[in-house]
């Protein structure tokens, strides 16, 4: 039987639900020094589908809600690495 959700955990969802959090791959892009490649392995793209966000023609593409999230969370670990308890980097299967 599923565990049955606290006050404090509902919070949370609501929170999340409501979070305003994203990054461009303009943005992520300018601020590291990455390749469309690895913008692409981030969101799970095609290197195609990458360089098409980049594009200033009438046959760009433009990131999902979901990619925008991607390269925010990925901006916030690369912000806050060497921040995170190592018990969580071994949750997250991250390696020193």
């Amino acid at each position: 039987m599923p565990r049955k959700l606290t006050i404090r955990e509902f919070q949370l969802i609501q929170l999340y639900s409501n979070w305003e959090f994203s990054m461009t791959p303009i943005q992520f892009y300018a601020k590291w020094g990455v390749s469309y490649e690895q913008i692409a392995l981030i969101c799970s793209r095609s290197d195609s589908t990458v360089r098409g966000w980049f594009r200033n023609a009438n046959n760009r593409r433009y990131p999902s809600h979901n990619d925008l999230l991607h390269l925010a969370l990925m901006d916030f670990l690369l912000e806050h690495f060497e921040e995170i308890p190592e018990q969580i980097l071994q949750w997250l299967h991250f390696h020193k």
